[in-house]
């Protein structure tokens, strides 16, 4: 079965916790505080290889989850990062936010990596908030906790030539002819019922992709036939040979079959239509087949677009086909869909504009909201039933400007400031600020 559009859940794994410890030894009567910190979680990850050409994997397992990062433990020992999990997709998988709708990436290139959930950061040990004045902390941080989120994937098929045609037109007799593929063959409409591959060598060093694409019908574009939702794979190739039967061509008429297909394509989207194409008109080795060739070829000749002879069954004028189309070819330049510095592309909220020092604050009835990455993985990692744990978040808040920015929106002692899934009761600063309701 071809798969070529799937959903799948994907969650980071969890920071682990930082520990609160404190030195003793013989000796050393002062000690001092050596809680390591916790493991960052391991992370989803996409990964291109050309191994796969469908999602069909996704239909037996669709949740994603990383490895949690270990805690962190005394005598200053760090938690172990958790294992990343790689999830392997093949190329040309577009990867959408299902939410939003939103582009989240594009995996072109064998390798290629797509960090989709990234792993939440580990906790702080109360050895890492120990300062010159502040000697002995007793509070540490928790490990990040990270949120599922749900992805759609698209499976846009990489090949530099799709074959098109109505159905039963000889793409698939035609890509076995060239390639090493196997694709279904038989004398019914819709025999091919999704997209082959085949790889075609002009040297022993160059080869190009060649893609057969399932037939399409008049009105495929509004989900007529089944070649709608195969349209999408013609948009990644660079050129198209267009197949049609002479025995299906009207001498009188001979454009009417080459205008159906180019119409869908123009329908479903302008600049696909405007590629180069190369028109094969197949089954020339049948009789009663030349008056419609020449009308065909001489109407095309018009407009400029090269319409060869050929047999796909035979293989008669193949090698000349293949000769026109590997000329163009050179002619087109290569578009380069993913650059080796976006071999590893992480998505989260930095990378999405989102600064950890950013924060906005809304006033909602009588209430404000503050929101931003930094203040709600504050509120999330610290222990707010620890004292200490809230007055080092209301010094972290007044440096970030939190505090400031809320008195000149009219806070009033009192009032309530809400920050993640936490609630705060705020107090200027000769009452220390913001403490949570009791």
């Amino acid at each position: 079965m071809f798969i070529d559009e799937v959903r799948i859940n994907v969650k980071g794994g969890d920071g682990g916790n930082g520990c609160v410890s404190l030195h003793h030894e013989k000796f050393h009567p002062k000690g001092g505080p050596d809680g390591g910190n916790g493991g960052r979680g391991g992370s989803v990850i996409l990964e291109g290889t050309s191994s796969m050409n469908t999602l069909t994997v996704f239909g037996k397992r669709i949740h994603f989850t990383g490895q949690r990062g270990s805690h962190g433990k005394g005598k200053d020992q760090f938690g172990r990062d958790g294992k990343d999990t790689i999830v392997k997709v093949p190329l040309g998988t577009v990867v959408h936010d299902n939410e939003t709708g939103k582009v989240l990436g594009d995996i072109v290139r064998e390798g290629q990596q797509l960090v989709v959930a990234p792993g939440g950061r580990g906790g702080k040990g109360n050895a890492f908030f120990a300062t010159a004045f502040y000697r002995v902390p007793r509070f540490c941080e928790k490990g990040e906790q990270v949120e599922a989120r749900w992805l759609r994937l698209e499976l846009k098929l990489l090949a530099d030539v799709g074959i098109i045609g109505l159905p039963n037109a000889g793409k698939s007799t035609f890509l076995s002819a060239i390639s090493a593929a196997k694709p279904k063959i038989a004398d019914y409409p819709f025999t091919t019922l999704a997209p082959n591959l085949g790889a075609v060598s002009k040297t022993e060093t160059i080869r190009y992709i060649f893609a057969d694409i399932p037939g399409l019908i008049e009105g495929a574009h509004e989900g007529r036939g089944i070649g709608d939702k195969f349209l999408r794979h013609i948009s990644r190739t660079r050129m198209m040979v267009h197949l049609i039967d002479l025995l299906n061509v009207d001498p009188a008429n001979p454009l009417k079959n080459y205008e159906i297909i180019r119409k869908e394509i123009e329908l479903f989207d302008p600049a696909m239509a405007a590629r180069k194409q190369v028109v094969a008109a197949n089954k020339t080795d049948i009789p009663g087949t030349e008056e419609a060739f020449f009308n065909l070829q001489e109407e095309l000749g018009k407009q400029g677009i090269a319409c060869l002879p050929i047999s796909a069954a035979s293989g008669e004028g193949i090698p000349e086909l293949l000769e026109e189309v590997f000329k163009c070819l050179d002619e087109i330049p290569q578009v380069v869909l993913a650059t080796e510095e976006e071999s590893v592309v992480v998505i989260d909220a930095e990378s999405e504009g989102l600064e950890q020092k950013h924060f906005t604050i809304e006033p909602v009835d009588d209430y404000f909201v503050v929101r931003g990455k930094g203040p709600e993985r504050m509120v999330q990692m610290l222990d707010l039933d620890n004292d200490e744990a809230v007055i080092h978040l209301q010094q972290r808040l007044r440096r970030m400007g939190v505090e400031d920015k809320l008195k000149k929106m009219g806070i009033k002692n009192g009032d309530f400031v809400v920050i993640g899934n936490y609630e705060f009761n705020y107090y200027d600063e000769s009452h220390d600020g913001m403490h949570l309701p009791t």
